[in-house]
C-alpha cells in the first residue's frame, strides 16, 4: 500500500513496487511548502474515478493507481479496495495538482502533514 512520509522539506508519496509497476511511475515528491490542503475523504474511490486515466490503470471502485486528468487538473491516485478511506493532498505549484490516496488511518497522516 503506498505511504505518505515526510522526508526533511518534501512530502514523500512512496509506492510499492507492484504500484510502481501499474502506476509505470516511482515515487513522488512533492515540497511541503507547496500543500495548500488535507482533506480526510470516506470514500477516495469517488474522486480518483473522475476524469480519465493518463498513465496507470483503473478498475472503478476496485483500484486506482496512475495518473489522471480532470477539470484540467493532473492527478496522482494510489487507491486500492482495502483502503477506501484516504486523503486529498492537494498542491499548488508542485508538478501534481492533487494526490489521491488511500490509507488505514487517514486523521492520522493528515495531523502529520498538517503539523510539520
Amino acid at each position: 500500500m503506498a505511504e505518505l512520509l515526510i522526508d526533511g522539506t518534501d512530502l514523500v508519496l512512496h509506492l510499492t513496487t507492484l504500484e510502481e509497476l501499474a502506476a509505470v511511475h516511482g515515487d513522488l515528491r512533492a515540497p511541503l511548502a507547496s500543500v495548500s490542503s488535507v482533506q480526510v475523504v470516506d470514500d477516495v474511490h469517488a474522486p480518483a474515478d473522475a476524469g480519465f486515466k493518463l498513465i496507470g490503470g483503473r478498475l472503478p471502485g476496485i483500484f486506482e493507481i496512475g495518473t489522471f486528468s480532470a477539470d484540467g487538473q493532473r492527478i496522482f491516485a494510489a487507491v486500492h479496495h482495502s483502503t477506501p478511506r484516504g486523503l486529498v493532498v492537494r498542491f499548488e505549484g508542485a508538478h501534481h495538482d492533487a494526490w489521491i490516496v488511500g490509507c488505514a488511518d487517514p486523521e492520522a497522516v493528515q495531523r502529520t502533514i498538517e503539523h510539520r
